[in-house]
């Protein structure tokens, strides 16, 4: 038993979840509005609703389907062994705590100038940071690092392929056709099908377990396939409302097109949303996790250690706080100044970076949901020209995700030097 865990560990306690929830805010404030943004920007839905629809399916992403990323961000970084934790686990406690607060202080200072960054960077980078420069360089798992660092380049450039191809589809099935607005009604109930089913597929195959529910492969593909149909079911539903109206349609030929796929996008924002809450909701309580666990324990660290419900509660909670009081910064970013978004553009956009997202997320690597969007948004653009991109704003945004690492990591240095100051 270490005494100082011993001493000070309802303090550490306290301190984690007091870091933990700014965190989280953080990742509602600048992350969810990524996965907002193209929605919103689309106008398919107003601000107020996309608040409401990140409450439920954020929340329901990160307790259903967020243990996976989490087991990574809590052990799979930092080799426990050779850290040397096992003598002084405060050490780890200390570098936790830092990390939260670093990176929840970056993802302030980006939410006030509406960048969008990546919380995955921004909490990886505090980890290393500390590691490497508080316990040794090979205190970190550098293989981990480097498969995270690949998937930086790897989750834009696939989100971007799949939603250039998506949108491609819906170009030669809908809008080049000679009745765009009844092709829009045949075929939109299809991708609403293909939205309900990949999300289903992935949560059941591996987010569930952490619930303690395991379904065979063959009863998951059941359950994705009955989901599906009940969401194409709903949307055929909404769609009956939708008229062609002429009209509209003299200032913008595919005005009422468009108006169908406001629906489809409806059901990607939900989707987009569930996706990211269950892959980034890891970032705010992996680092907790791993504190309540040495706490807990009096000072043993276990690779191992269940994740309490109360902590996904406090994650999921943070996050709707975060998106509630600041998130409208970076949905301005995301959804109105990379590409002009419309519907069908920016249904192509959602539904591949929430795929790219979910694969990830079960597989445990926590890829960038804002990489994914940002990368899918790109490949819409694309898929019209290089002309319809703003380039300077995605410069803007590139050049801010290469300053996550290093900043992160710098700030939790600080941070770890400073608390091992005041406690050792």
């Amino acid at each position: 038993m270490s005494d100082i865990i011993s001493q000070y560990g309802t303090i550490f306690l306290i301190m984690a979840c007091v870091f933990g929830f700014f965190m989280a805010w953080g990742v509602g404030a600048n992350d969810v509005a990524n996965a907002m943004g193209t929605s919103v920007g689309a106008k398919a839905i107003t601000i107020k609703q996309a608040i409401l629809i990140a409450m439920v399916f954020e929340f329901a992403g990160a307790y259903f389907a967020g243990g996976e990323v989490t087991s990574t961000i809590r052990s799979g970084i930092i080799d426990i062994e050779k850290a040397g934790f096992a003598d002084s686990p405060e050490l780890l406690v200390y570098g936790m705590l830092s990390s939260l607060l670093a990176a929840g202080i970056w993802l302030l200072i980006a939410s006030h100038n509406g960048w969008p960054v990546s919380t995955t960077h921004s909490i990886i980078g505090a980890i290393v940071g500390f590691a490497v420069v508080g316990i040794s360089v090979d205190a970190v798992v550098w293989s981990k690092v480097w498969s995270i660092v690949a998937s930086w380049v790897v989750s834009p450039m696939c989100s971007g392929i799949i939603a250039f191809f998506i949108f491609r589809s819906v170009q030669k099935l809908v809008l080049e056709t000679d009745d765009p607005f009844a092709n829009a009604k045949k075929y939109v109930p299809l991708y609403i099908f293909m939205v309900g089913f990949i999300i289903a597929m992935v949560t059941l195959v591996k987010g569930l377990r952490y619930v303690g529910l395991d379904f065979s492969f063959g009863e998951s593909l059941g359950i994705a396939v009955a989901v599906g149909v009940f969401a194409m079911l709903l949307g055929v539903l909404l769609l009956r409302g939708i008229k062609e109206v002429a009209a509209e349609n003299e200032d913008f030929h595919f005005s009422s097109v468009e108006k169908v796929f406001g629906v489809l996008m409806i059901f990607t924002a939900c989707s987009m949303a569930f996706a990211h809450g269950s892959n980034d909701v890891a970032n705010a309580i992996g680092p907790l996790a791993a504190v309540a666990g040495v706490v807990r324990s009096g000072g043993e660290f276990s690779e191992q250690s269940g994740l309490p419900f109360w902590i996904l509660l406090l994650g999921g909670g943070g996050i709707v706080a975060g998106l509630a009081m600041w998130g409208y910064k970076v949905i301005a970013t995301i959804g109105r100044n990379i590409t002009e978004l419309t519907p069908s553009r920016g249904f192509a956009a959602e539904l591949a970076a929430a795929s790219t997202v979910v694969v990830a997320s079960g597989t445990g690597i926590p890829v960038s949901t804002t990489h994914t969007l940002v990368g899918a948004v790109l490949g819409v653009g694309l898929a019209r020209g290089i002309g319809a991109l703003n380039l300077t704003v995605v410069s803007r945004i590139f050049l801010s995700w290469v300053v996550t690492l290093p900043v992160g990591a710098g700030i939790s240095i600080i941070f770890f030097f400073l608390f091992k100051a005041i406690f050792s």
